[in-house]
């Protein structure tokens, strides 16, 4: 693999985002086990908890993450209403559950992308697969990674998400802002990522993810 050395996450533009993608990440699918211990999982900083999640198949899903192509990069999340059954009021990327007319999760990802926000998908250009996700609640995401350049508008579907913004992919991309919390979770003590930003409170899957982000581009 091509050696391109790392600029600081403070320092990146989306020319250089999409070229350190372009390297490090995957341009098929991930086909590794779901279960094997370094999968990326809600569990990362709680290994004792995976047996609880290992014992029932995983449903597919694919999530976007949109990287914004502005003078200084962006990546776009969503925020979920608060009357949907999972995840209510939680900071998502754009994305869902695979349906078996979707040939592969970046066409699951962005028609999602486009339901949710209205994102077209003619302003995106994808660049890859982070490893795929295990979360707590039975799926496992595959994380499609994107360059979106600038001119776009939103539509946002109201019955699931109540809001959509963006934050600086430095700010993410800065482990002095990646926090570890618990909470307690079937009676025991979970640890997980979170990254809160202004009023915004990043947690779950959302910071596992951009967790495996940063360290597959950025780290030492």
């Amino acid at each position: 693999m091509q050696d391109v050395s790392k600029p600081t996450p403070s320092t990146v533009t989306a020319e250089e985002f999409r070229q350190r993608a372009r390297t490090y990440l995957s341009s098929t699918v991930p086909v590794a086990d779901p279960n094997a211990p370094d999968t990326p999982s809600d569990f990362d900083l709680s290994p004792e908890l995976v047996p609880e999640i290992a014992r029932a198949p995983l449903a597919p899903a694919a999530v976007l993450i949109p990287v914004v192509a502005r003078p200084e990069p962006t990546v776009l999340l969503t925020q979920r209403t608060d009357s949907l059954r999972r995840h209510a009021g939680q900071i998502a990327f754009p994305g869902g559950r695979m349906e078996p007319t979707d040939r592969d999760p970046t066409a699951t990802a962005l028609r999602e992308a486009h339901e949710e926000i209205g994102l077209d998908a003619s302003f995106v250009e994808t660049l890859g697969y982070l490893d795929a996700y295990r979360t707590g609640t039975g799926f496992r995401i595959f994380p499609v990674v994107s360059i979106v350049r600038e001119g776009f508008s939103l539509r946002l579907d109201e019955r699931e998400v109540a809001d959509a913004f963006e934050v600086p992919l430095a700010f993410l991309m800065d482990e002095a802002n990646h926090r570890t919390e618990t909470r307690f979770w079937r009676g025991q003590e979970r640890r997980f990522y979170a990254m809160p930003f202004e009023q915004r409170y990043i947690w779950g899957a959302t910071a596992g993810i951009v967790r495996n982000l940063k360290m597959r581009l950025f780290s030492a």
